[in-house]
This record gives C-alpha cells, structure tokens and sequence, in this order.
C-alpha cells in the first residue's frame, strides 16, 4: 500500500497574502501619518542665526523686564500663593490697560477665593465677530518661580498685545492670560483657560484659531538635548533649538499654516506637529480648554519637560530663559498672527 505524505508549510498561500496586505496597509498608514501629522510646509531654518536687529533686541529687553518681575520679584505664583498670584495679576492688567484698550476682568471664584481671568479685546475691522485668541497662563507650578512655565508665554502676550493695539486687523483679535493651568486645577472644571472657553462658548464667540503660548523661552544647542514621546524621536531633530507648533488632528490646518507662516518670515529653526490627543505633551497647555469646546487650537512651545531640565522646579528662574531667541520667536509671530487675523 502507497500513502503520499503531505508537504508541511511553515507559511501558507494566503497567509503570505494576509501578511503582504497588512505590510502595506502598515505602510500606507505611515506614509498618511507622517505627511498629515509631521511634514510641515516650508523647511525650518538651520543657517545660524542672523544678527539681532535693534527692534529684536529692544524686545528682548522688554520681554526680560517682564519675566524677571514676574518670576524673580514674584515668584511663586499660584492659589497657594495668593498674594504673589493677585501681584502678578495686577501687573498683568497694568500692562495690558497700557495699550490704552479696556481689560475685561474675567475673574471666578475657585474654593472660596477669586482667581485672576482677562483678556483685552482689538474688535475686527471687516469680520468683527471671527475671533483669534492668543492667550497663556500666569500661574507658576507649585513652590516654583515659573520663568519659562510660564512667564515667558505670559510676557510674550504682553508685548504682542501692546504691537497689536493701534494695527486692527479684519479679525478681531483678543489677547488672555489665564490662572490654573498648574496642577492641582490642570484638566479640571477649575482650569482658568476652561472656564474662560465655556463662556464664550455660551455667550457665542466664534473663536475661529487659538494660539496658547506655553514655555518658549528655553533653547539649547547640545545634541541630544530634545527628548520626545516614542517613536517621534525618528522624525524630530535631537537639538533643542527649535520652536514648536504642537495641535491634536482637529486643529492640523491649524498647525500647517501656522508653521507655513513662520518659516516664511523669521529666520528660526521650528517644528509642527498635529498628532493624537492622547499622546504625551500633546494636550498639556491651555490649549486644550478649546479642544473641548470645539475650536481649533495651537500650542506655540519649547517643549518644556521634553527639553527643559528646570521644568517645574524651583531651578526653572530668569537666568535661564534665552531672551535674545525668545524675541526671534515673538517677532516671528506677528505675522503669524496677523495672518490668522485676515487670509480666509
């Protein structure tokens, strides 16, 4: 009697099939994932920097003069610090009523004390009721003087507040400083920039694009000095020289033509990036108060944890802020911003 023996595969026909369509979905989906998430328009500057111009230099002082009294007169500035918090609120205000516009105190009540919301309000010449928001947050994280998080964003405000006032735009344009962006209020109803998007919300603001400017005041040159989430450490440069555009996917058109804007006009190295919102550092600013909201929203930064070793510690003081490259990227912002104020 003949028996023929069968031949054993390892691997089947249509397991192979199986497998070369999940490679190339695989591939497919990374091709899409980096070319709508990560590839950005333009290229970011890497000659070095060109001289400071006598307004860059002008505006670094500036800027200075407001993160030294902020983080260095103040200091600690936070509900467990009420007094230094309610100080650097006022000041806040005074810069802001300088521009000679009307400061709107959006002030609320958190655990029995009133903690500091405003905004200044530049009405739109042609579009008057779509908004651009520029906004940061004044707190400072518990028992830390906060010079980059984040009174760098806070001066940055300040001073683009100031370069807008007398140039309306055909957008109105409205510049925030926020409290409780820190733990123990981050991403609780008690977070200054939620409360603020729910009411406008509910008052019907069309906020139509939302920069928060969170931490950008740190740089360093060092390879290996930039740190990120797996796996965006493959396509992000190792230096922690750039400026940071960061949105989640609803905000992508958002991010592109910020980043688009930029390296048009300023001589700076910058990287986009409009990823999940679940990944790590994506949502972590104010930013995310309008997510929830339903507007599209940018988080302008340095990259804080990821590139800052003074980050949320009491190391994190004036002297370590560069303000030469922080005013690179606040005058990189003007056009920024004016564009988001006027192209459709």
């Amino acid at each position: 009697m003949i028996t023929r023996r069968r031949r054993f595969r390892l691997v089947t026909r249509k397991a192979l099939k199986r497998l070369a369509f999940l490679a190339a979905l695989l591939l497919a989906i990374t091709i899409w994932s980096y070319f709508s998430m990560i590839r950005m328009p333009g290229r970011t500057y890497r000659a070095p920097l060109p001289a400071l111009s006598d307004s860059q230099r002008e505006l670094a002082a500036r800027l200075e003069a407001h993160v030294r009294f902020l983080a260095g007169d103040i200091g600690k500035r936070s509900t467990f610090h009420p007094r230094q918090l309610a100080e650097a609120a006022a000041y806040a205000k005074s810069r802001l009523e300088a521009t000679g516009l009307q400061v709107r105190d959006q002030s609320f009540v958190e655990r029995g004390t009133g903690v500091p919301n405003m905004d200044l309000t530049i009405p739109g010449a042609a579009k008057p009721g779509e908004i651009v928001l520029i906004g940061a947050h004044i707190d400072s994280f518990q028992g830390t003087p906060g010079a980059d998080d984040n009174a760098s964003g806070v001066a940055a405000v300040l001073e683009l507040a100031s370069t807008f006032a007398q140039r309306p735009q055909p957008r109105t344009l409205r510049f925030a400083i926020f409290v409780n962006e820190e733990p123990p209020s981050f991403w609780t109803p008690d977070m200054g920039s939620l409360v603020y998007a729910k009411q406008a919300k509910a008052e019907g603001d069309n906020i139509v694009a939302m920069l928060s400017l969170e931490s950008i005041g740190y740089y360093d040159d060092t390879p290996g000095s930039q740190h990120y989430p797996p796996p965006l450490n493959l396509a992000y440069p190792s230096r922690g020289n750039f400026i940071g555009f960061v949105g989640n996917l609803g905000s992508r058109r958002l991010v592109r033509r910020c980043v688009e804007t930029f390296r048009k006009n300023e001589p700076f190295p910058s990287e986009g990036a409009a990823l999940p919102a679940y990944l790590p550092g994506v949502g972590w600013s104010d930013h995310w108060s309008f997510w929830q909201t339903g507007c599209e929203a940018v988080m302008v930064t340095c990259t804080a944890t990821f590139r800052n070793p003074n980050y949320h510690k009491p190391t994190d003081t004036p002297e370590k802020v560069n303000f030469d490259r922080m005013a690179r990227v606040v005058e990189g912002l003007e056009p920024v911003i004016q564009d988001l104020a006027s192209r459709p």
